[in-house]
C-alpha cells in the first residue's frame, strides 16, 4: 500500500520528468531554426570597407533557446571606423526598453576598449531603413583614448526588431574624425557619413543623403 506521502512524491517526480522532456523537445525544435544573421551585402561596402573575419562571434544559451551572432565591418587608415552588427534571437523578441538597454550595454562594452562617449552630446530619434524597419538610434561625440594623443570620434547605436526573421538587431558604429598625429586641425567625417547616410538625409543634407549608407542597407530577412 502506497502512503499519501509516497503518492505525492511520485506526482512531483512525474511532473519534473514531463517538464524536462517538454523543455528538451522545445529546445530541439527551437534550435533547429536557423538564425538569420543580419549583414551588409558587399555591393555597399565599396573597395575600402570589408568584414573583419577575426571579429566574428556566435553562440547560444538556455539549451539553444537563445542565439546570437555578430559581424564587424571596418576600414583602416588615417581615419579608422568600424560597424558591428549583432543579431539576437530569443523566445520572445525584445521589447523597446530591452533593446535600448542592450544598446547601452553594447556601447559600454565599446568604452572598455578606450572609447569615451560624451553623454552631454546625445542625440536620439527614429528613422526607417531600406529594409522598411523603423529603428531607434542614439548618437554621441566622443574620444578614442587608446590613441596618443586622443582622437575625436562619433558613435551611433541603432536597433530594431525584425518580425520576419524573429530577431532583434543592434548596430554599433564608431568613426574617428580627427588625425592628431598628422594635422591637429583637420576633421574628416567621410567614414561617419558612410555609416549613417540614408535616402532622406536624416542626419543632414549633402553627403549625409544617399542610398549607400551602411546601416541603412543592413539585410536582416
Amino acid at each position: 500500500m502506497i502512503s499519501e506521502g509516497g503518492v505525492g512524491e511520485t506526482k512531483i517526480y512525474v511532473f519534473i520528468a514531463v517538464f524536462i522532456i517538454a523543455v528538451v523537445i522545445f529546445a530541439v525544435v527551437f534550435s533547429s531554426n536557423q538564425l538569420n544573421t543580419a549583414y551588409i551585402h558587399h555591393d555597399f561596402l565599396g573597395v575600402d570597407w570589408c568584414e573583419d573575419i577575426g571579429e566574428r562571434d556566435s553562440g547560444s544559451q538556455l539549451l539553444g533557446l537563445e542565439k546570437f551572432s555578430s559581424l564587424t565591418y571596418g576600414i583602416d587608415g588615417k581615419y579608422p571606423a568600424y560597424l558591428t552588427i549583432m543579431t539576437i534571437k530569443t523566445l520572445v523578441m525584445m521589447s523597446e526598453n530591452e533593446l535600448r538597454d542592450k544598446t547601452a550595454e553594447s556601447i559600454e562594452q565599446a568604452l572598455e576598449k578606450g572609447i569615451v562617449a560624451d553623454k552631454t552630446t546625445e542625440i536620439s530619434g527614429e528613422r526607417m531603413l531600406k529594409n522598411e524597419h523603423n529603428t531607434m538610434y542614439v548618437i554621441y561625440d566622443g574620444n578614442d583614448t587608446s590613441k596618443n594623443p586622443p582622437e575625436k570620434i562619433k558613435i551611433i547605436g541603432e536597433v530594431w526588431s525584425c518580425g520576419t526573421s524573429g530577431t532583434s538587431v543592434i548596430c554599433i558604429g564608431v568613426a574617428q574624425i580627427t588625425d592628431n598625429l598628422h594635422d591637429n586641425s583637420e576633421v574628416n567625417i567621410s567614414h561617419w557619413e558612410k555609416l549613417v547616410r540614408d535616402e532622406v538625409g536624416t542626419f543632414g543634407a549633402g553627403d549625409f543623403q544617399g542610398e549607400g549608407g551602411l546601416i541603412y542597407n543592413v539585410i536582416c530577412h
